[in-house]
């Protein structure tokens, strides 16, 4: 079974940076896509950016210059480095990947998330 386990959610003063990790365990194949997505308190979840295999990203324009987004391939763990960061980044940050599991030759393709981190920016 497939589990993403993050870590690194905190209080975190403006200005500030966080390391968010996230990392995937199980009969894993290949990990594709990494993600991380946010959601704050009453509001929809959004992606904040995204990681391909070959280290191609994406960010949300919110986070762009302040996060950066990176991928350890033989360890199956997506970061995420947080800096300046403002009162509006807090929120529930969350992991997802896409990820082919069990066997070798029939290998099964899903969309997993983790359990979330939270992370508060606040003086």
């Amino acid at each position: 079974q497939v589990q993403l386990v993050e870590s690194g959610g905190a209080l975190v003063q403006p200005g500030g940076s966080l390391r968010l990790s996230c990392t995937a365990s199980g009969n894993i194949i290949t990990i594709t896509y990494m993600r991380w997505y946010r959601q704050a308190p009453g509001k929809q979840r959004d992606l904040v950016a995204s990681i391909t295999r070959d280290g191609s990203t994406n960010y949300a324009d919110s986070v762009k210059g302040r996060f950066t987004i990176s991928r350890e391939n033989g360890k199956n763990t997506v970061y995420l480095q947080m800096n300046s960061l403002k009162p509006e980044d807090t929120a529930v940050y969350y992991c997802n990947a896409d990820i082919s599991s069990g066997n070798y030759f029939r290998p099964v393709r899903n969309d997993y998330w983790g359990q979330g981190t939270q992370v508060t920016v606040s003086s």
